[in-house]
């Protein structure tokens, strides 16, 4: 496997990751690829990393029990990166077009080990950030085994989720209120969710929080520019809460950007 990425220590757990994973599905493996921020651009060593297995068919009972036990080993290794590893298992003719229903795949949350059925992966944007920026651990390209993501597709899905976000966004977090960590998810992902409405592609939260600053009512400036410059120890910050007038600006600022969503 080449260095995929620039973190010598994170390219040694996706080895390992890559290993464990051919053994245990043997002929049923197809490929493996990282999408989200490792795809798109911006990944740093506060990222987590997102991965998609394709399999030639359904991951049975028995080789989803062997993916958990590989993953708890992952997790005790002597890496940060090991902690943070996120994704699906997805048979290759599901992950081909979005289905009508979104149904579940086998997949590990973010800093857990467990292997569950969510369909957390079932989007037209993970489709769409596999096709055009995957990047290949194992497998053939990931061009050949997802088609062309309708643009329609993704608008309707991502005017869904802004909707969601925006619901979710009062909700009270461990933290007591909004947390640090969800102020500035919710401001950088609505971002996000604006900028590929307005241009019909994928981008990093980074680049779309960047684009918002140009591109959005400057009432929304610093608001937007402090949550890029709210980058360290994310983790840290799930369990302390926001301030509380910068939690009140991003409940308004959900709203304008649903706003801005439906008028687009």
């Amino acid at each position: 496997m080449a260095e995929p990425t620039s973190y010598p220590e994170l390219n040694a757990v996706l080895a390992e990751f890559v290993a464990g994973v051919r053994a245990i599905l043997d002929e049923n493996f197809c490929g493996a690829y990282l999408q989200g921020s490792f795809a798109v651009g911006d990944a740093d060593e506060h990222s987590d990393v997102d991965f998609i297995v394709v399999t030639h068919d359904e991951v049975s009972v028995e080789q989803q029990a062997a993916l958990h036990a590989m993953h708890v080993r992952l997790y005790g290794l002597e890496s940060h990166w090991a902690q943070h590893l996120e994704g699906s298992y997805v048979p290759k003719e599901s992950l081909r077009q979005l289905d009508p229903v979104r149904r579940p795949y086998p997949y590990v949350d973010n800093g857990s080990t467990e292997v569950v059925l969510d369909n957390h992966c079932n989007t037209h944007v993970v489709r769409w950030s596999l096709r055009e920026y995957g990047v290949r651990l194992a497998g053939p390209e990931p061009k050949s085994l997802v088609d062309p993501v309708p643009a329609e597709g993704l608008r309707e899905e991502l005017v869904a989720t802004l909707r969601e976000y925006a619901d979710w966004a009062p909700a009270p977090t461990q933290a007591g209120g909004m947390s640090q960590w969800k102020q500035t998810s919710l401001v950088l992902s609505f971002c996000r969710i604006l900028h590929t409405l307005a241009s019909g592609r994928v981008a990093s939260k980074r680049a779309s929080g960047e684009w918002a600053l140009e591109a959005l009512d400057p009432e929304w400036t610093s608001l937007v520019q402090r949550a890029l410059d709210d980058r360290p120890d994310p983790w840290g910050r799930v369990h302390r809460p926001a301030d509380p007038a910068v939690a009140e600006r991003t409940l308004a600022f959900a709203e304008y950007a649903v706003a801005e969503a439906r008028a687009g």
